[in-house]
C-alpha cells in the first residue's frame, strides 16, 4: 500500500521553525498498530491521520509511542495540507476527534483553531516533580497536564529538566510558563511519558494557558511565545468555554510511504 505523507512546520511562517508534524490522508482507517508504527518511524512529536466523511473529517493524532486526545500543531498542519495542498474549498474545516468537534478557519491570513478550554486548578505536587524540573515555581496547577508558573521568561528559558526522573512520575506532561518579555506569556512543554521530551510548540497546552493568563492579565486576546529551541508564535483568545489559537504553517516536505 502506498500512502501520501506531508511534513508541515506549524505555528511559524518559515521552514525550520515552529513544530513539525506529519500528515497522512487516508481513504479508510488503518489498523491502530500500523498508524502507531508510522508515527514511530516518522519520529516527530505527532503524526496526524485523517479520513474524509462528507463535509467533515475524522482526525486522530499519534506520538511515537501513544495516541493522544488533543493536538493543536498537528491539527493546524492538517488544515494547511487540506487548504493549501489538497485545495479544499471554503474557509472552515470541521474535524471529528476524541475531544469532540474541532474547527479550523482561515482568518486574516492565519489558521485559527477553535478548541475546548481546559482551565487548571490548584493541586498537590507529585513527589519528585520539582526536583525533576529543577526550579521551584510560584504556583502549581493541573488540568490534563501539570502547569508550573514562574516569575520571568528568563526562568522558563533556563529550565533543564531531568527527563529520566520526569519519566518516573505520573504526570502525562508538564507546562512551564511565565509572563513574556516581548509577548503576553511564554511557555515550554515536556512530555517524556508519551515519547516527547520537549515539544517545540504545543497548541493543546494553550487550552490551559489561555484561561489562566486571561484571568491574570485581565484580557481575552493575547500573543504567546513558546520558547523552545525552534520557537513558535500563537495568537490566542478566550471565548467562554472555548479558546481560539491562531498561527501560520508552511509545507516542508511531501512524499510517499509504503506499508
Amino acid at each position: 500500500m502506498t500512502l501520501q505523507i506531508y511534513q508541515v512546520d506549524a505555528f511559524t511562517s518559515k521552514p525550520f521553525g515552529g513544530n513539525p508534524a506529519a500528515v497522512v490522508p487516508l481513504e479508510a482507517w488503518l489498523p491502530d498498530g500500523t498508524m502507531q508504527s508510522i508515527a514511530l518511524e516518522n519520529n516527530l512529536s505527532e503524526t496526524a491521520f485523517f479520513v474524509s466523511e462528507g463535509d467533515e473529517f475524522d482526525l486522530r493524532w499519534f506520538t511515537p509511542t501513544f495516541e493522544i486526545d488533543l493536538c493543536g500543531h498537528a491539527t493546524l498542519a492538517t488544515a494547511h495540507v487540506l487548504f493549501e495542498v489538497l485545495k479544499y474549498g471554503g474557509d472552515m474545516l470541521k474535524f471529528r476527534t476524541k475531544s469532540g468537534l474541532l474547527t479550523v478557519a482561515r482568518e486574516d491570513g492565519r489558521l485559527v483553531l477553535d478548541f475546548p478550554s481546559r482551565p487548571a486548578a490548584a493541586c498537590e505536587t507529585p513527589t519528585g516533580l520539582i526536583e525533576a524540573i529543577g526550579k521551584e515555581p510560584r504556583e502549581i496547577l493541573r488540568a490534563r497536564d501539570y502547569m508550573l508558573v514562574y516569575g520571568s521568561e528568563e526562568e522558563v528559558r533556563a529550565i533543564k529538566p531531568n527527563f529520566e526522573a520526569l519519566m518516573n512520575i505520573d504526570t502525562h506532561a508538564v507546562i512551564v510558563t511565565a509572563v513574556g518579555d516581548d509577548s503576553d506569556f511564554v511557555s515550554r512543554f515536556f512530555a517524556p511519558e508519551v515519547g516527547v521530551f520537549e515539544d517545540p510548540v504545543t497548541g493543546s497546552a494553550h487550552c490551559t494557558l489561555i484561561p489562566y493568563w486571561a484571568e491574570k492579565l485581565g484580557k481575552s486576546e493575547m500573543f504567546a511565545g513558546q520558547v523552545s529551541a525552534r520557537g513558535g508564535e500563537l495568537y490566542c483568545e478566550l471565548c467562554g468555554d472555548r479558546v481560539k489559537i491562531g498561527g501560520n504553517a508552511t509545507l516542508y516536505m511531501k512524499g510517499e510511504i509504503y506499508v
